[in-house]
């Protein structure tokens, strides 16, 4: 691929996503300064739920042009889920009764 038809590839990746799209992956680069709860700002933000709001933020953690658009946050965020994945996964189940 030349590196005119590379870039060309980039700005189709990045406009590929949707506004809302964008605009949660910017939310999530600066969500730390918004005053309150987290949960409050992406109800009031995006008019969603929080689970709806994380099914979108999952979906977009595994989209290319989510890593186009801000490779280093997507990153991140990726590192941020396996971890907690791995946290949860570790985590000893004891079944009920059997203390």
């Amino acid at each position: 691929m030349t590196d005119v038809t590379h870039l060309e590839a980039a700005a189709d990746d990045r406009s590929s996503l949707s506004e809302r799209d964008r605009a949660v992956l910017e939310f999530e680069r600066r969500w730390w300064a918004h005053a309150g709860a987290k949960e409050e700002a992406i109800r009031s933000e995006f008019s969603l739920s929080v689970t709806q709001y994380y099914q979108v933020l999952g979906s977009l953690l595994e989209s290319h042009a989510a890593v186009e658009f801000d490779p280093m946050l997507v990153t991140r965020l990726r590192r941020l889920r396996a971890t907690r994945e791995h946290d949860r996964s570790s985590r000893a189940w004891i079944a009920p009764g059997a203390r």
